[in-house]
């Protein structure tokens, strides 16, 4: 490591320590990675991120993400040499139970972990969107002098990363929008888990990602002076996302080096104790760290509160000068909507015929744009379909940021995690639209935002084989069962066009968990309100749509199959029988509410009850009880008109009408 001082030596070595007595104390764990780069993320952290430890939440640091996130250790021993609320006991504790350091990083967890990663190539897609997130609130907030958004996003990724999919998706697209604050540092040691990468991966990266229009170098890893000149230049190009293939060993020091056995299990506490020897590190005591690495990595304690305390002085003098810019900023920061932003909702008066509940969905976002400027948004090629285009706001185009629509392309995977990469990085509250039928591309994506809570808005359209003549391949049978089964995910399906401005309001002021809105392509009637109950009742994810005096049956529909559950009350009455009809469009939101207010919109003692929903069955039985019916589709769909579709498989008025009778018996 020529042009290496003692001191960075030192500090790099910590780094591995940490990592591999922290692995070892657990039994369990990755010491490979950051044994192998541990000399890059050394001179990132120590040289380049700006960042306070005193305040992970700083708006304008840098981003930091792991993508590679088996690697933890890593992440964690530079968490807590730099002075983030991450202590030696907490490295004692990895991978235990409550802890701040668990097996892969994991948002909210941890002081500084910037995102939840481990599923490879999330972290990758994730940064995109944070960089994203960054020069569109760049080019919103920043005027001459008065910079509030100048930073970066880096991520460390390895081989495994770069064999998934979504990597591919991601970086065409940041290549696309020239995401010049972008630095991806590649880990590349030849080495997967089960054997050299030769066993299945040998294209070559750097024409890969030069072809995606980012900047290439390739550097040897554990070069410091290298790795520094090749992140510099990285730093230095504002036009194009770069690429940096530090070419490293894996378990470097170890025995185990070079070897995929290095890669995810203890290296054993003999071969520990060579590897410090080798290393030049005293055997014991065990996560020993010398004085002047915790002195000289510490600096960016005073290093970031002194660049925190410049920014601030920025937003004081911008706050002066820009006071509605500067009041704009702090709303979208707080994630703060108007006061009376829901009388912004619009209104749909009863129509018979009315539209798809994706158009009323389109009417609804442009009706709210002007009112919520912190909603970015955009569709997999599909705005003309799921309406989500904002109409009066630009496009977002790699040399002009000041628009409100993300073009993603046909990439739905990259555009969820993106999405994830837009919300953690805060002013922002994305949406992203697709077909229902491929929300299959980005379940992974949807998972993680659960996962780590975020206000992610999925506009899911074309919900049912009301797709009509596309066929099976793009009628969604089993979506709404898959989606409402991920925790934290409320699925919100709209009965009519006044539902989904319920929808929209509910996605928007939910603050712990994204939510997933699912539209019609096909018409369906706007519901006559002044003889129905008010669609605000779907605040609660369920309510009684229409009441009758002495029920024998309640009909619960959702979406399309709500107004097919009223005209079944309706042929039901005709024949004397009392059907009460139930809009339930989101099973999470009911099941919130308390056992009264669910015993009163479903009463025990009615236990004759019918659903309909043109999908699969599983989970009704919640609803209906063991006395009642699901009309619903336990197969795929076919290809052909949707009402001649919806005649065949029965999901009609007149089969929900005939079920009813049968169940009430």
């Amino acid at each position: 490591m020529s042009g290496t001082t003692e001191l960075d030596r030192l500090s790099a070595n910590a780094i591995r320590i940490l990592a591999i007595d922290g692995v070892q104390k657990a039994n369990s764990g990755h010491p490979g990675l950051p044994l192998g780069i541990a000399d890059v993320a050394y001179v990132l952290w120590s040289r380049f991120m700006s960042h306070n430890p005193a305040d992970p939440q700083w708006p304008n640091r840098d981003r930091f993400v792991l993508s590679a996130g088996h690697g933890s250790m890593l992440i964690y021993a530079l968490l807590h040499l730099t002075g983030y609320d991450v202590t030696l006991d907490d490295l004692k504790q990895f991978r235990q139970v409550g802890s701040k350091t668990p097996g892969h990083p994991e948002y909210h967890d941890t002081p500084g972990v910037e995102t939840t990663t481990g599923p490879l190539g999330q972290g990758i897609a994730t940064a995109v969107g944070m960089a994203l997130a960054e020069r569109w609130l760049a080019t919103t907030f920043n005027r001459p002098g008065a910079s509030l958004v100048d930073h970066h996003t880096y991520v460390l990724c390895g081989d495994g990363d770069l064999m998934e999919g979504i990597s591919h998706e991601a970086a065409s697209l940041a290549g696309h929008l020239k995401l010049g604050k972008l630095v991806l540092l590649y880990d590349s040691n030849n080495i997967s888990l089960v054997g050299p990468t030769s066993l299945s991966f040998s294209e070559n990266i750097a024409e890969r990602f030069s072809s995606y229009g980012w900047q290439v170098a390739t550097v040897d890893g554990h070069n410091i002076p290298a790795v520094a000149q090749a992140i510099a230049e990285a730093k230095d190009d504002a036009e194009r996302p770069s690429i940096i293939i530090c070419q490293t060993h894996i378990g470097f020091g170890s025995p185990k080096q070079d070897s995929h056995t290095s890669h995810g299990e203890p290296l054993g506490a003999a071969n520990v104790v060579k590897t410090k020897e080798t290393l030049g590190w005293p055997t014991t005591p065990d996560f020993f760290v010398p004085s002047e690495v915790y002195d000289h990595m510490r600096a960016a304690l005073e290093v970031g509160g002194t660049r925190q305390r410049e920014w601030e002085a920025t937003l004081a003098h911008y706050k002066a000068s820009y006071p509605e810019l500067a009041a704009q900023w702090d709303r979208m920061f707080a994630k703060a909507l108007p006061d009376n932003w829901p009388e912004t909702l619009p209104v749909f008066p009863a129509d018979p015929k009315a539209k798809g509940t994706r158009m009323a969905s389109g009417d609804i976002l442009n009706a709210i744009a002007a009112s919520i400027p912190q909603l970015l948004g955009g569709s997999a090629d599909l705005h003309s379909s799921d309406q989500t285009y904002l109409k009066g706001y630009a496009s977002i185009a790699p040399d002009d940021f000041s628009g409100r629509n993300v073009h993603y392309g046909v990439r739905e995977h990259a555009m969820g995690a993106a999405l994830n990469g837009m919300a953690l990085h805060g002013g922002v509250i994305p949406y992203g639209g697709t077909f229902f039928v491929f929300c299959d591309y980005l379940r992974p994506a949807i998972r993680l935002a659960a996962l780590m809570k975020l206000q992610v808005v999925y506009v899911f359209t074309h919900d049912s084989i009301g797709v009509g003549e596309d066929g099976p391949t793009h009628q969604p049978v089993e979506h709404l069962a898959s989606l409402r089964i991920i925790p934290n995910l409320v699925v919100f399906r709209a009965g009519d066009a006044n539902e989904s401005a319920i929808g929209w309001r509910v996605a928007l002021e939910r603050r712990d968990g994204p939510t997933a809105l699912i539209f019609t392509r096909q018409n369906v009637p706007t519901l006559d309100r002044t003889v129905l109950a008010p669609a605000e009742g779907a605040l609660r994810g369920g309510y009684i749509l229409r009441a009758v005096e002495n029920p024998q049956v309640i009909l619960i529909g959702t979406g399309s199959e709500l107004s097919l559950a009223l005209e079944a009350g309706d042929i039901l009455a005709a024949k004397g029988v009392a059907a009460q009809v139930v809009s339930l469009p989101s099973w999470e939101l009911f099941e919130a509410q308390d056992k009264s207010y669910r015993d009163s919109v479903l009463p025990p003692e009615l236990t004759a009850r019918v659903s309909v929903e043109a999908g699969v069955s599983i989970g009704w039985d919640r609803y209906v009880g063991p006395r009642g019916a699901v009309v619903g589709l336990n197969r795929f769909g076919a290809s052909g008109p949707a009402p001649e579709l919806f005649k065949k498989f029965g999901i009609t008025a007149e089969n929900v009408a005939e079920v009813a009778l049968q169940v009430i018996g």
